[in-house]
């Protein structure tokens, strides 16, 4: 708890960070609500590879944190930024460039050119947030998570007033509406990256590992090994991500009320999944610490600890959402149709809030142990083998429309709760963890064997 609780509170940062551009743009017209809206869409997908492929560096450092390695966290952490590097070249290109998938999705094309223009801008910030990421990787590894919570509410507390500025154009400055949006995410993703570098630079908690004193060449072995790992985790994100976007972008042709009632319930669900979201990502840096000194026990005592601390938090959130859904939604809105369907909406994300605290979790021990393979197989058979197909068949085919699509997303995340924690507990059991990822190396190091 003492390691997730600053977790959870940077994830609210972040769903916060994501309020506050939808309120601005709200409120100074609905056509920059919608470009800012479909613009934030496809830069989350590219936030999901970002965090994927960075999300390898966690369980690394703890792997040589918890053996004893420390002096070998530096060069690992500098590859990290070779990697951040390239990274951020891939997203910055791709988030220019996607208007294909704007016409793909549909887009009204009298909005393309809104939505191009808070892409363009916030492309700039790549560099920032994969940088961002290999800043938290290396603290979270070495069980150090406050700075995730520190930074995360600097840039809650900074994006408001500077979006205000540029998007309705203030002290002289001309109103630049959603272009302004993105230039504000980019220039807070830049001051975030540039404080939390001063702040892990001159701190003494690295101090002794001199992480900027110098930066070797790119060492193609380390990375393929950072690569190996993080790449899994990234398609994995993208399979569950993906499910909600297309879930989403079916129920939207069943009409307003539809989108209205399943956009309220999907975003409590969202800030109700940050809890064990924050959880799980502390699992992996116990797992991994444990398994990096090769405590067999420990590793089975911190995946399972962390699937019960789960357990008592989504009790919580799905006694609210089964008992007062109805309240729950008239904080939304006014219409009773859409209070109707957003309540039935809540009382099925209720039930999914089990299988969805148990599947993060247990996909989190699994990276702790660099096992992101076997977990990339499960998520795409369970999201897109069982729940995306039933959840389509229920919606159109049997005329459930929405809470169809629901019962699909439970199915799914269900299967994928079951499969996993089963290959956790079966690994964790037979201690199958030293035959894995581990047997090649300490973490992507140079000189790992």
């Amino acid at each position: 708890m003492k390691l997730a609780l600053p977790l959870i509170a940077g994830q609210l940062s972040a769903v916060g960070m994501n309020a506050v551009d939808v309120a601005l743009a709200g409120h100074y017209n609905a056509r920059t609500l919608a470009a800012v809206a479909v613009g934030a869409n496809v830069w989350v997908l590219a936030q999901v590879c970002a965090i994927g492929v960075m999300m390898a560096l966690p369980p690394s450092v703890a792997h040589l944190d918890g053996g004893g390695e420390r002096a070998k966290i530096g060069p690992l952490f500098r590859q990290a930024l070779w990697l951040a590097a390239g990274m951020s070249v891939v997203l910055w290109f791709a988030v220019r460039h996607a208007q294909p998938l704007l016409r793909l999705l549909g887009v009204e094309a009298a909005l393309i050119g809104d939505v191009q223009a808070f892409l363009h801008a916030l492309s700039w910030g790549a560099p920032a947030l994969c940088g961002y990421f290999a800043l938290r990787g290396l603290c979270e590894g070495s069980s150090w998570t406050r700075p995730t919570m520190l930074f995360g509410l600097l840039g809650l507390l900074m994006l408001g007033p500077l979006g205000y500025v540029l998007i309705y154009g203030k002290f002289g400055l001309p109103a630049l509406g959603a272009e302004g949006s993105g230039i504000a995410n980019a220039i807070v993703l830049w001051l975030q990256l540039l404080a939390f570098g001063i702040y892990v630079r001159f701190g003494s908690r690295f101090r002794d590992l001199h992480l900027f004193a110098r930066l070797e060449r790119p060492d193609f072995r380390a990375l393929g090994h950072l690569l190996w790992i993080g790449v899994p985790m990234a398609v994995t994100l993208l399979m569950e991500a993906g499910m909600f976007v297309i879930a989403a972008l079916l129920i939207s042709r069943l009409g307003t009320v539809a989108i209205d009632g399943h956009q309220i319930a999907i975003n409590v669900a969202s800030v109700t999944f940050m809890v064990p979201l924050g959880l799980a990502l502390a699992v992996t840096v116990r797992v991994g610490n444990a398994a990096g000194r090769g405590d067999a026990r420990g590793v089975r005592y911190a995946g399972l600890c962390g699937v019960a601390l789960t357990l008592a938090t989504q009790c919580v959130s799905a006694t609210l959402m089964l008992t007062i859904p109805h309240l729950i939604a008239r904080i939304y809105t006014t219409n009773a149709a859409v209070i109707a369907l957003a309540a039935q909406l809540l009382v099925l994300a209720g039930i999914f809030q089990f299988s969805d605290g148990i599947q993060v979790v247990s996909n989190s021990a699994l990276r702790g142990l660099k096992d992101t393979r076997m977990p990339m197989a499960i998520t795409l058979f369970a999201y897109w083998a069982v729940g995306m197909p039933l959840g389509w068949w229920l919606a159109f085919e049997a005329g459930w429309r929405a809470p169809g699509m629901w019962v699909g997303m439970i199915a799914g995340l269900s299967v994928a709760a079951a499969l996993l924690f089963a290959r956790f507990f079966r690994l964790a059991k037979n201690e199958g963890w030293r035959r894995g990822p581990l047997a090649a190396g300490a973490a992507g190091s140079p000189d790992a064997g």
